[in-house]
């Protein structure tokens, strides 16, 4: 695998920190990209490092920004809160107990016009991150590749069938992980490509028996 300078140093970001900061911003892009709708309101919960330090570094500001809509070069981050009142977002921070958690690790329940969803993640340092849990689903997506998060029915064959969609397609399956709490329940699948998938091959897969919802989560 090979490994650029930007994995090393991190990516390009209003700061103060790579972690504390590039991290939390990318959270909550990536939280933004799943609910798939403007954010209306927010809940974010802060654990360790996170918890100590979040207003001082700036990790209020850039996990709000993220919901916004912004990326970690974006200096309008340093006034995000204030941005997101003005658009009419409601926001509350909490802070919590480390427990077994990364110790920069953040929860956010966000909720758009038609849905909510829940996300916990971990900001793993240099800009880098890994969504833990979805929804309830524990899972892992560090967003290094370009992903999708396929929700579907724990039901034979539909893996394979959503396998053959995206060979027919001519795309690579880098990494595939499932995630699910029960048998026979729903399932997140989460698939790492060698390539971005079309929005063609995205309804496709929609089209797939028992598929529920197919999210594409860019690299970050």
């Amino acid at each position: 695998m090979s490994i650029s300078m930007f994995d090393i140093l991190g990516p390009i970001t209003v700061g103060p920190s790579s972690s504390h900061t590039a991290g939390a911003v990318r959270l909550g892009l990536a939280c933004r990209t799943i609910l798939g709708e403007e954010v209306k309101k927010a809940k974010i919960t802060f654990y360790g490092s996170f918890a100590d330090t979040y207003r001082g570094h700036g990790t209020d500001k850039a996990v709000i920004g993220g919901l916004l809509g912004f990326n970690t070069d974006n200096v309008k981050i340093r006034e995000s809160l204030q941005l997101a009142q003005f658009r009419g977002m409601q926001y509350e921070f909490f802070t919590g107990e480390e427990g077994r958690y990364h110790p920069n690790t953040l929860a956010i329940e966000a909720s758009g016009k038609n849905t909510t969803i829940s996300l916990r993640g971990a900001s793993i340092g240099g800009g880098q991150i890994r969504i833990q849990e979805l929804n309830g689903f524990p899972m892992e997506a560090a967003c290094l590749m370009d992903t999708l998060l396929v929700v579907n029915k724990d039901s034979p064959g539909v893996l394979a069938n959503i396998a053959i969609t995206l060979n027919v397609a001519g795309y690579n399956i880098a990494n595939l992980r499932l995630a699910r709490t029960k048998r026979e329940g729903d399932v997140i699948t989460v698939i790492e490509s060698d390539a971005r998938v079309d929005e063609a091959t995205i309804k496709n897969l929609m089209g797939v028996q028992d598929v529920l919802r197919v999210i594409s989560m860019p690299k970050f």
